[in-house]
């Protein structure tokens, strides 16, 4: 099979998954939204006090804590989620997908506080550590009793990030290197296989760790570069948000 032949291939299965993913993904969110009174909205303050909260409390010898939680759920939306994949949809879709891409997110805040309540209330404690173990696939097989699901779920969860998800990552960063300062793609690649094994390797607690570091200087410096942009282009920010609910 040719690469032309696989792409076809893969367009074929996910163009009629993702055109009912979507509804699905909207309709499970405006549920949500309603059955827990706009949560999004109404304990907004509360999860910011309660994440601040976590980092002062140091670290959670379960676990990690709500901050460490947080920054590395960030870690992996800053990047090709925040970048590539916006000014991919902005390419086609114009300047309107901003707008259904602020909608979503609204209405998704509240799956995602479903999907975090559900996870806390079915974890389970690991006798050898002492750890918290929780996500998708403890509520599936605990909360659903569909432990064959939940091993499902698990094995494309691990084949997902372990195989495609990253891929994705490390390809954008390669190719924002080699655009912007000619930097050789191949030295790129193998460099960020050096800095990320010793993290990946050390555990949840060690990625915990360098996401706290991190990540907040990461998204410092995201905002700060959005706003000189903006700045910079002060008298097109008027007509951007124009375009943004007009089209």
């Amino acid at each position: 099979m040719n690469t032309q032949s696989l792409h076809d291939l893969v367009n074929a299965i996910s163009g009629p998954l993702w055109e009912g993913l979507i509804f699905l993904l909207i309709g499970t969110g405006l549920f949500f939204t309603l059955a827990t009174g706009f949560v999004q909205f109404r304990l907004f303050g509360r999860s910011i006090k309660e994440m601040l909260g976590g980092r002062k409390a140091g670290d959670d010898p379960h676990g990690i804590t709500p901050f460490q939680a947080f920054v590395t759920g960030l870690a992996s939306r800053v990047g090709v989620g925040n970048i590539a994949g916006v000014a991919i949809a902005i390419s086609l879709g114009g300047p309107g997908a901003v707008f259904w891409m602020w909608v979503t997110a609204l209405i998704g805040m509240s799956s995602a506080f479903a999907e975090s309540s559900l996870a806390q209330l079915f974890k389970i404690r690991d006798h050898k550590n002492g750890h918290f173990r929780g996500g998708p696939a403890y509520y599936i097989a605990q909360g659903m009793g569909q432990k064959w699901l939940g091993m499902l779920f698990a094995l494309s969860l691990i084949f997902c990030f372990g195989l495609v998800y990253e891929a994705v990552q490390a390809n954008s960063i390669v190719a924002a290197a080699e655009v912007a300062w000619g930097w050789n793609k191949h030295a790129v690649g193998v460099g960020l296989v050096i800095l990320t094994a010793p993290i990946i390797f050390g555990g949840i607690r060690r990625v915990a760790h360098v996401a706290e570091a991190m990540v907040p200087i990461m998204a410092v410096f995201y905002l700060l570069m959005a706003l000189y942009v903006m700045a910079v282009n002060i008298s097109e920010v008027p007509r951007v948000f124009g375009l943004i609910f007009s089209t």
